[in-house]
């Protein structure tokens, strides 16, 4: 499927479950696919957190969770490494 095509299928389900394109996080690291598995999956207006969590159960791992480094803070509530 050309890329025009994938962006307008992913635009088109961000918008029908309430999940606003133009704030979207650009770096989720997730193929198009399952982005789109995800979003087809939900009712209209699920929203933005419905939307992260079908992406989480959709989405194949980048790399080992060995090597991943944490967003949130850590045990002493400043950010890794810090």
């Amino acid at each position: 499927m050309p890329h025009a095509e994938i962006v307008r299928q992913l635009v088109a389900e961000l918008e029908r479950v309430g999940v606003d394109p133009d704030h979207m996080v650009a770096g989720l690291t997730s193929r198009a696919e399952d982005a789109l598995r995800a979003l087809r999956e939900l009712p209209d207006g699920a929203g933005p957190a419905a939307f992260l969590a079908a992406l989480r159960n959709h989405s194949s791992p980048i790399g080992s969770s060995a090597s991943a480094t944490p967003l949130g803070p850590s045990r002493n509530g400043h950010p890794p490494g810090t």
